[in-house]
């Protein structure tokens, strides 16, 4: 079950009304369900782009189309145009959009391999890289290792830094410590370079 509000149902007619075109409804899907990254995208559609399997929800003057795939990931959804100190904004809450384990459910270890799956290593991988969970201490401390373009690679301390371990605490704040138990003089194929002075360069 998905709720529109009032307000959301009001905002969406004028839109669709701005389209001047009859039959035009709003579709509504989920990104990348069940993950992290997991979001929700609304967009203007025509009566010729509405699929069979698609669970259609009648609104006053118009309809909001599903998308079947999404259904799971949505069920629950509640859809609000809340007022803000500038303006209007729309507000899209779906409870169940990152799928079901909570940090109450999973164990430390469990949540943070799951920041590395849905979150980390897709980013690593635009340079061929990848990271993996060694061990998560007692104290919250998180230990890695780095395969792929990301094992010998020069900028590898700025990406465990500012980006792998910044990304662990903000989505983990339990997270004491992140280290990298990487053997790098081992990497065949880094995506950086390192060179004997310290500087780096893309390979």
């Amino acid at each position: 079950m998905i709720d529109i509000s009032e307000r959301a149902q009001s905002y969406f007619r004028k839109l669709l009304a701005e389209q001047g075109s009859p039959g035009w409804g709003i579709h509504l899907r989920a990104r990348d369900g069940g993950t992290l990254k997991g979001d929700c995208e609304l967009s203007f559609c025509e009566p010729g782009e509405i699929a069979d399997d698609e669970w259609v929800l009648e609104c006053d003057g118009f309809n909001v189309y599903i998308d079947s795939a999404s259904v799971p990931w949505l069920d629950g959804a509640a859809l609000d145009y809340l007022p803000t100190g500038t303006g209007h904004t729309l507000s899209v809450r779906a409870p169940h959009l990152h799928g079901d384990v909570d940090g109450a459910q999973s164990s430390l270890a469990e949540r943070v391999n799951r920041v590395i799956v849905d979150i980390i290593n897709p980013q690593l991988a635009q340079h061929s890289g990848r990271v993996s969970l060694m061990e998560v201490g007692s104290d919250g401390s998180v230990v890695l290792a780095f395969g792929g373009g990301c094992q010998g690679c020069g900028q590898v301390d700025l990406t465990l830094r500012e980006g792998i371990e910044r990304t662990l605490r903000e989505q983990i704040p339990e997270i004491t410590a992140v280290r990298d138990a990487t053997e790098h003089a081992k990497g065949e194929n880094p995506y950086y370079a390192a060179h004997a002075h310290g500087e780096s360069a893309l390979r």
